[in-house]
């Protein structure tokens, strides 16, 4: 690891496998002097053979990318950033877990855990920070105020690397139990979409006394028999609704053409080793997640104006490529047996939000049936997969709402 420094606190510390140890990124220039020179001697492949993204994620697209990495693109600008937030390490099951942890100045504000997902990272819920845990500078009342814990997962950024198999996302659940716990939060609720979601969702069918309710902006809510039709290909149930119908053809088309790169992670993590040693193949395998976020992407890179900009695109990609997290985050695919979108059996209080460019818009019927502790359901009119990032007030304003009916 060259990208971080820990701050020593004594012998205590050292010993303590319990400790809350600081934490602050340091990038050595070397490193992005070898980066930058990595993406200008980028074996490039010919165009691809079709006029659309059918093949994949176009050559002028990652060329636009590569060329602004190269040049313009400042990693300094978001290590700053990085550096103003608390940061910390701590050991939970043998493994060290990153986190940040943001108070809030309200009295009486809601500890909050938030989970992201894959290809994303604590970046991806930068932008929430401040509007959860400052409210009222950002239009929103005192008592809506949170105390903010945003860990990175196993594998993922700062936190450590698995070396044994296990690390899935139930035992994921039981970490973020445990980090609640160790920073003395009695009563708290939890956030995730992408791997997020599954995780939040299983703290909810582990649920600890101390978790009062989970919020989720992908609900594990499709029944099995219209998940199973979606993934082979059968024809559709002819009873379902137009909103039903829209959802089954979303997940229909994800399965069919966007499931890639996780067939290949659930089954293959390790032959992955073009994204560790290519910062193009990195940038490309992070880009071709969902058709919709993959079109989002493509055209900010065109120069057109949208929720993410390219400099949030490639802090992201460039934080897995200084964490050198390609493969280690890979293998969560590799572990998990649970099926993304099925309902778990939550028994205690869900909040559901459902923008409308995400992999599949859960209908209320649906949410209804999966989360029978349904406190709060809404479908909004934009953002997609990563909304936290795309859509930082629409996010911020649905995870208000949606906890709002725990508070006391």
């Amino acid at each position: 690891m060259t990208q971080t420094s820990t701050t020593q606190q004594g012998s205590k510390q050292a010993t303590d496998k319990n400790a809350i140890r600081p934490f602050q990124v340091n990038v050595p220039e070397a490193e992005l002097t070898e980066l930058r020179r990595r993406i200008n001697a980028t074996k490039w492949p010919e165009r691809e053979t079709v006029t659309d993204a059918s093949q994949g994620v176009q050559l002028a697209t990652i060329q636009k990318l590569a060329r602004y990495w190269a040049t313009d693109y400042d990693w300094r600008k978001i290590e700053a950033k990085l550096k103003a937030l608390p940061q910390f390490i701590t050991e939970i099951d043998g493994l060290d877990i990153h986190f940040i942890h943001v108070r809030s100045k309200h009295e009486n504000a809601l500890p909050l855990i938030v989970t992201h997902g894959w290809p994303g990272s604590i970046i991806e819920q930068m932008k929430i920070i401040d509007p959860l845990t400052n409210p009222t500078a950002h239009g929103a009342s005192a008592s809506d105020a949170f105390h903010l814990v945003i860990p990175s997962m196993p594998g993922h950024g700062f936190s450590g690397k698995p070396t044994t198999t296990g690390w899935d996302a139930t035992r994921i659940a039981r970490a973020w139990v445990v980090l609640m716990k160790r920073l003395g939060y009695t009563r708290y609720v939890a956030q995730g979409g992408d791997w997020g979601a599954l995780i939040v969702d299983l703290m909810g069918v582990q649920a600890p006394p101390e978790l009062l309710g989970i919020h989720t902006n992908m609900a594990g809510a499709v029944p099995p028999e219209i998940d199973k039709a979606a993934f082979t290909g059968a024809p559709p149930p002819p009873d379902l609704s137009a909103e039903e119908r829209h959802a089954y053809d979303q997940l229909a088309f994800f399965y069919t053409l966007d499931l890639a790169y996780a067939q290949e992670m659930g089954t293959r993590p390790q032959t992955l080793y073009g994204i560790e040693d290519s910062p193009i193949g990195l940038a490309a395998w992070i880009l071709d997640h969902d058709a919709r976020s993959y079109a989002l992407i493509a055209r900010v890179f065109a120069g057109q104006g949208e929720g993410l900009t390219r400099d949030d695109i490639l802090d992201n990609i460039t934080l897995y490529w200084l964490t050198n997290t390609g493969v280690s985050s890979a293998r969560l695919y590799w572990e998990n047996k649970l099926a993304f979108f099925a309902p778990k059996q939550v028994a205690i209080p869900v909040a559901v939000s459902v923008f409308p460019d995400d992999i599949y818009a859960a209908p209320r019927t649906w949410v209804e049936r999966a989360y029978p502790k349904l406190i709060h359901y809404n479908k909004l009119d934009k953002g997609g997969h990563f909304a936290a990032w795309e859509q930082p007030k629409l996010f911020s304003e649905e995870v208000r709402a949606g906890f709002r009916p725990l508070r006391k």
